[in-house]
């Protein structure tokens, strides 16, 4: 299994974010081909002091390291990574790596 992380910093307008990010971006996600699973959160747990690193998370499974390459290069995952700059105004952490470990290994 091979995993798709983004970390999204606080955006500009939170509002505009979310509704963004909801109606457009993840409807165009899901699409990845080879996509297994994904997930995604708006409540990123803050600290004591009320802060938090990032303000929201994106979560993806694809079978193997080769299939992610392949989504990522496909037209839509073209599209996908073109459309991170309309909404992410505080930018992205982009991760993605081998899953080791766990119950599904």
């Amino acid at each position: 299994m091979h995993k798709l992380l983004v970390l999204y910093p606080e955006p500009t307008d939170r509002a505009a974010f979310i509704d963004y990010y909801t109606n457009s971006h993840l409807p165009l996600a899901e699409q990845l081909p080879g996509i297994l699973t994904w997930s995604y959160s708006v409540d990123v747990s803050a600290d004591d002091e009320g802060n938090a690193p990032y303000f929201a998370v994106f979560e993806a499974e694809f079978p193997d390291k080769d299939a992610f390459a392949t989504a990522m290069a496909s037209q839509i995952g073209r599209d996908v990574a073109a459309d991170v700059s309309n909404y992410a105004t505080g930018g992205a952490v982009i991760i993605d790596f081998a899953i080791s470990g766990g119950e599904d290994s």
